[in-house]
């Protein structure tokens, strides 16, 4: 199968979306439980599933074999934010219910490249910021957290959304989350859990649609992505 992809960027196609307002438990397990089954042929060719998340620490199995984990893991602890080892890579990531999280599957033969999905899901999302006035780009900010060629920032500045992948046979999964509130909380756990790793980042370079566009809505956001990814 030939990618669905339209040039450099992804085309909407039939799918399904899944909407969770409401914080719910095992979050990441069932990004990984909605991978399987799309890998499995009982899913749509793409899901994109849009959640509010619980108060979490994102954390890599890479970083879990890491000295220092067990202190990132007591700082998020002592914060307020549950640990948690994702299935995509990357680095640790912190959200909480000010944030929406994407998860966006897609059959494998539908886009056997990793580097592909991350470059064309990117500069769609980068489009769908940029209808609702955000000036969105693709590209990495130095000291960013989770740092990525494919991050989405704001002016240039700061990143506004983070993305991460992991593929099975069968399909493949990428993960994206963007804040909305303040993200000094988010900020605090961080630095500690990096120091922790060993990690360097800037804190400044944690961006909110808050600062970026304060009168977009977690609504808007959702509508646009599930508008520019689900026909």
């Amino acid at each position: 199968m030939t990618s669905v992809g339209s040039g450099d960027r992804l085309a909407p196609i039939p799918g399904a979306v899944i909407r969770q307002p409401s914080p719910e438990p095992d979050d990441l397990e069932r990004s990984g439980m909605l991978l399987r089954k799309v890998a499995s042929g009982e899913g749509p060719q793409r899901l994109l599933r849009l959640y509010t998340p619980t108060p979490t620490l994102a954390l890599t199995r890479r970083e879990s074999l890491m000295p220092g984990y067990d202190i990132a893991v007591a700082a998020a602890d002592r914060l307020g934010f549950a640990p948690a080892i994702r299935p995509t890579g990357g680095r640790a990531a912190a959200y909480d219910e000010s944030c929406l999280v994407f998860d966006l599957v897609e059959r494998e033969e539908a886009h056997a490249d990793p580097t592909a999905l991350f470059a064309q899901a990117g500069r769609t999302i980068v489009d769908a910021l940029r209808g609702l006035g955000v000036d969105a780009r693709l590209g990495e900010v130095p000291g960013e957290y989770c740092p990525g060629e494919y991050s989405i920032n704001a002016r240039g500045a700061v990143k506004l959304v983070g993305t991460s992948q992991r593929g099975v046979r069968g399909a493949r999964l990428l993960s994206g989350v963007l804040a909305f509130g303040p993200v000094d909380h988010l900020v605090a756990v961080l630095t500690e859990a990096n120091a922790a790793l060993g990690l360097v980042w800037d804190p400044r370079t944690f961006g909110s649609m808050l600062t970026e566009a304060p009168g977009v809505s977690r609504e808007d956001v959702e509508e646009a992505l599930a508008g520019a990814l689900i026909a």
